[in-house]
């Protein structure tokens, strides 16, 4: 009886022997980064009772291999037992970006920026998760299908060049090839023929002596694809070379083509090291600029981008991209194509994971980057692009699904049209048949055409183009807009509607919104917008004579009126002059009080509105051919 009251207090002994036994277990591996044997140590712990140290660590072992869900499930438990902070509180907000809780992980970063305020990324990270909608306004530009590699659990970094793919991949794990960090296969270079229609046949192991027992890829083709740049796990036999931190890193090689089709003649990159990583290369298409990413010493927070110029002497130095383009976080899988850069990050404007970014080299500096956005970038990782020389078609590689797979990514060229009708000013009718102009503004080329018998007109226009659609007519007024799909990327109609003036001699028309300070005649900034307005109508229009006026109230002495006022008519068309009207198109007349529009004369009492319709600038055609 005695020994069996016993019994539960020694089952409660065992299960907390087995739970210690676990963690320590665990905890070695972590420290050896074996972090899916140490996965299995945790769940084996987490089943003999959760404590909160120990969900900790089976996230954090999970996080490392890439496991989302599990990870969350994890650190979900811990924040349940007591509010996660510090760097617990940033990875489970990481983790919920990419699972797309953008609501629930803002919380979790102002948290960690409480406690770790020097982490500028942590702000950028909140930013986004308050503006997580920006990402999805171009989701049409892009056409985005999975490409499922036969045979291979994991796809990802390709590079395309005639009817094949080169791509890194890794087959399900074997105890005799398998990553203790992952638990998975080690990654090979694999060549994969795609079809007419797209589909790859069978995947091969490319042939030659650059797969080896670790890792190769991922990998960059130049010189007409017989020169293949590739990363490589640091080994020397069948052994792994590990650094002081257990960290078996990364280098950079080259192999060249033989006339056999096997890649071969391996070199090294003369700035490896042994304590530090370095791959994911890109290359220039004329093969003299070198990118890669590194952890080496003078980066700017984890993994940045280097590049390395060859003028003929051999690589130099590596150059590091500097804060531009290089976070806190990590700068990966760098892509060039012409004056372009493709790279992953998981700073800037991130929308989860890692998102690719676009820059392009303006002068001897780079563009600020730009999140891609959805389809492309999701919330988990998305990384290694490929394009080609017209930026229309490539291949990326994003784990959007639960596993690394390479997507294909068409970029079709937007159509973009203008169309409008143009009208009557004064009573809103159609007007037939005018002529309109539309005016390239990058080489000045000219299309013209006739709007129809109901003032309906459209034209195509090119991408990245600023238009000038000039609308001419038979009694009226000429006038022009300009248009734009500069920074458009989508198809789309532009809407341009013109109403157009009756030509009229010598009738008055009151421009609004033009006024002078007190007893002064300088241009405003508010009038000068108006008589930018004007300055335009007028270059419409450079057949006819203007003339441009300006009234007073009766408000002040008669000779003083008409001095003030024909000042500030020559203000007015000494600005115009300056906007590039020519001079023989205006004429600047002041009037005083000499034509008031109502009966605000000397000595009537009158409201301030009555006197405000009386201070006016008006404008009138005088004559229909150019003074000489």
């Amino acid at each position: 009886m005695r020994n069996n009251a016993l019994l539960p207090a020694a089952t409660l002994l065992l299960f907390s022997s087995c739970a210690s036994y676990h963690l320590r277990k665990g905890e070695q591996d972590m420290s050896l980064l074996a972090y899916s044997q140490a996965e299995q140590h945790f769940d084996k712990a987490l089943k003999q009772g959760e404590d909160r140290r120990t969900l900790l660590l089976a996230g954090q072992a999970e996080l490392k291999q890439e496991k989302v869900e599990e990870a969350s499930v994890h650190y979900a438990a811990a924040e349940k037992l007591a509010p996660l902070e510090g760097d617990d509180a940033y990875a489970y907000g990481r983790l919920l970006m990419a699972q797309g809780k953008y609501t629930e992980a803002e919380p979790m970063f102002v948290r960690a920026l409480q406690d770790r305020p020097e982490k500028s990324d942590i702000a950028e990270l909140i930013g986004a998760c308050q503006g997580y909608r920006s990402f999805y306004t171009d989701s049409l530009r892009y056409q985005v299908r999975p490409v499922p590699m036969q045979g291979i659990s994991r796809a990802y970094s390709p590079v395309a060049y005639g009817d094949r793919l080169l791509f890194t991949g890794q087959k399900e794990a074997t105890m005799s090839k398998q990553d203790p960090w992952s638990g998975q296969s080690f990654a090979d270079l694999y060549l994969v023929t795609m079809d007419a229609q797209g589909n790859p046949g069978t995947p091969e192991p490319i042939k030659g002596t650059v797969n080896g027992p670790f890792h190769e890829g991922p990998a960059a083709l130049a010189d007409s694809g017989r020169t293949l740049y590739f990363t490589r796990s640091n080994y020397y036999g069948r052994k792994l070379i590990k650094d002081q931190k257990n960290i078996s890193n990364l280098k950079l090689f080259r192999a060249t083509l033989g006339e056999d089709g096997a890649w071969g003649n391996i070199t090294e990159f003369a700035y490896n090291g042994e304590s530090f990583s370095l791959g994911q290369p890109a290359v220039s298409k004329d093969g003299k600029t070198l990118f890669f990413t590194s952890d080496m010493p003078g980066g700017h927070g984890g993994k940045d981008l280097w590049y390395s110029r060859n003028l003929g002497t051999g690589w130099e130095p590596p150059v590091n991209m500097g804060p531009s383009i290089n976070t806190i976080g990590d700068e990966m899988f760098p892509t060039v194509v012409g004056d372009a850069l493709y790279f992953s990050s998981t700073g800037h404007n991130n929308m989860g994971g890692l998102d690719i970014f676009e820059t392009h080299l303006e002068g001897e500096y780079w563009s600020e980057p730009q999140n891609m956005g959805y389809p492309v970038n999701s919330t988990r990782d998305d990384f290694g692009l490929w394009l080609d020389s017209t930026g229309t078609h490539g291949y990326f590689s994003s784990s959007r699904t639960g596993t690394d797979l390479i997507h294909e990514l068409i970029i079709p060229t937007p159509e973009f049209t203008v169309s409008g009708t143009i009208s009557n000013a004064q009573d809103g009718k159609p007007v037939p048949f005018a002529l309109v102009t539309l005016q390239n503004l990058a080489d000045l080329m000219n299309v013209q055409d006739t709007a129809d018998a109901n003032g309906n007109f459209s034209f195509k226009l090119d991408p990245n183009r600023v238009y000038n659609i000039l609308v001419q007519s038979d009694s009226m007024l000429a006038r022009s807009t300009m248009v734009s799909t500069v920074g458009l990327g989508i198809s789309s109609d532009i809407r341009a509607d013109i109403m157009l003036d009756p030509l009229e001699l010598e009738k008055p028309i009151v421009v609004p919104n033009i006024y002078y300070d007190y007893d002064k005649w300088d241009i405003r900034p508010d009038a000068a917008v108006e008589l930018n307005k004007l300055a335009r109508t007028f270059m419409d229009n450079p057949h006819l004579v203007f003339e441009l006026s300006s009234h007073t109230d009766c408000r002040g002495s008669d000779l003083y009126n008409l001095v003030l006022s024909d000042a500030r008519a020559k203000s007015a068309v000494d600005y115009l002059l300056r906007q590039g009207v020519p001079h023989e198109q205006l004429i600047a007349r002041g009037y005083g009080e000499s034509m008031l529009v109502n009966g605000c004369h000397d000595g009537v009492e009158c409201t301030e509105e009555e006197h405000q319709q009386n201070r006016r600038t008006e404008i009138k055609v005088v004559n229909a051919g150019v003074r000489k």
